[in-house]
């Protein structure tokens, strides 16, 4: 289905002209009028007792512009013709129009005004001769009659048609009664919001009263703080020949993406632009226009890609993870950090929240609002560092995580002095007192879990051996 056009007009004056070219009326001569797009056919309908040589079924030119006749047999308009704001568009008999062929002329009007095809313009014409000039019983078509009250013959004039107008015809008149108005439009945005440099999709829907899409409409979107794509140069895009509602791919550029389309839809009712008379009272030429221009826009945010910040909590001197660690997650000031939806990233108390390190000593925050400087706090250490923890000046570190970004941050602890006690049984040769206590030498760090237990171990066992032994040179003794 052809795009449909923006500026139409139509003008009531005559589809019949006369042999020499000139249209007289009583007293004065008027111009003829500049032949638009259309067909010649002949004989002429008669009417004042005239038989006429032609008919010309199609548009005219008038001020620079195709405009078309809406009523049969009224004189043609002069090419200098101004035009002005009138009345609803009523048939030849002064009768108001159907409401179906109202809409059908306002569509047709709207949908092939500015037609290039001499078939759809003769089509278009006999149309709106048909339903605006049909006579109301047989006597509307004495040929005997003068031009204000002889009716439209439509079997005759449909007759003189060659069979691509005549199919035109029966195209045109089926177009009309399946696109006509009113049409409903819509624009709608994601539900959620965007983000700044992603493209997502938005909805735009041209539909007819019954729910089902309007195909082959072009709409012509402004977009702010977006871009759309699929536009053709003059910004516009098409609904789809499916009938389906328009996909836009739009990617906002920055935080409020508004998208606003515009399009010209069929009117309920054609209405009508009053000429000024000509000095004889005869002529009355009149533009009437099937469009009306409705708008639809719809708006949503846009927020930059969420981050993350990773979390290494290690050990002063070796450098090893370590696990069990609370660290609160707050701004630099103490409030909450803000998530990517804006909410506040808190415990169930209410406070700024509490993560705890892992099995590596590492954790991660995922999906939260950029830019944003964040703090990581020790709120309380694992087994095993507590000598050094200051809780009126926890060890904390601060960074900005950026869109779409990791922000890498690492928190250092300080392991205790560890102490390994060792027994070893009173009175063995070369070793004073009842108790052994080991403790690594200052500065050296903390002493691995698995060796303090190989040493434990070592040591233990060999306290057992000694005292077997010496159990034995006891025994020895006491027996001599």
């Amino acid at each position: 289905m052809r795009t449909f056009r923006k500026l139409l007009t139509a003008v009531v004056g005559s589809a019949v002209l006369a042999s020499s070219g000139l249209l007289a009326t009583t007293g004065t001569a008027i111009a003829a009028p500049q032949e638009g797009i259309g067909h010649e056919t002949t004989p002429g309908q008669p009417y004042a007792g005239i038989e006429r040589n032609r008919d010309w079924l199609g548009s005219y030119m008038v001020g620079g512009k195709q405009v078309w006749c809406v009523r049969f047999a009224l004189k043609a308009p002069d090419t200098g013709e101004q035009y002005e704001p009138g009345d609803e568009l009523l048939t030849k008999w002064g009768t108001p129009l159907d409401d179906d062929v109202a809409a059908n002329i306002s569509y047709l009007l709207l949908r092939y005004g500015t037609t290039e095809s001499p078939d759809e313009a003769a089509a278009l014409a006999h149309l709106l001769h048909s339903w605006t000039s049909a006579p109301r019983d047989p006597s509307d078509l004495d040929p005997g009659k003068p031009f204000q009250e002889i009716g439209y013959d439509i079997d005759f004039q449909f007759g003189k048609l060659p069979q691509s107008a005549k199919d035109a015809v029966g195209a045109l008149r089926a177009d009309a009664e399946k696109n006509r108005g009113p049409w409903n439009a819509s624009l709608e945005a994601p539900e959620e919001a965007q983000i700044i440099g992603e493209a997502a999709d938005w909805t735009l829907a041209v539909n007819h009263p019954d729910g089902t899409g309007v195909t082959g409409v072009p709409v012509t979107l402004t977009a702010t703080d977006a871009e759309v794509e699929g536009l053709d140069e003059d910004g516009t895009i098409t609904t789809p020949e499916d009938g389906q509602p328009l996909r836009l791919t739009v990617t906002p550029t920055g935080p409020n993406p508004n998208l606003v389309g515009e399009l010209a839809t069929p009117a309920d009712r054609p209405y009508v632009q009053q000429a000024v008379e000509n000095p004889d009272g005869v002529q009355r030429v009149v533009s009437t226009g099937g469009e009306e221009q409705i708008s639809v826009e719809d708006v949503t945010t846009a927020v930059t890609a969420p981050g993350k910040v990773a979390i290494g909590k290690i050990d002063e001197e070796s450098k090893a993870g370590i696990a069990g660690v609370a660290l609160r997650v707050s701004l630099p000031d103490g409030k909450p950090a803000l998530k990517q939806d804006g909410s506040e990233l808190t415990g169930p108390d209410g406070q700024p929240a509490v993560v705890t390190t892992g099995d590596q000593g590492t954790v991660e925050i995922a999906d939260l609002r950029t830019p944003q400087e964040i703090m990581i706090t020790e709120v309380a250490p694992a087994k095993g560092y507590e000598e050094a923890f200051d809780a009126a000046n926890p060890p904390s570190v601060t960074g900005t995580v950026e869109p779409g970004g990791t922000l890498m941050l690492t928190v250092s602890n300080k392991a205790n002095t560890p102490t390994v006690p060792i027994f070893i049984p009173a009175g063995d040769p070369g070793v004073s007192g009842g108790v052994v206590e080991l403790r690594a030498a200052e500065g050296t760090g903390p002493v691995a879990p698995g060796l303090l237990g190989l040493g434990a171990l070592t040591l233990t066992g060999a306290a057992v051996a000694g005292g077997v032994a010496w159990r034995k040179r006891l025994a020895s003794a006491g027996g001599r």
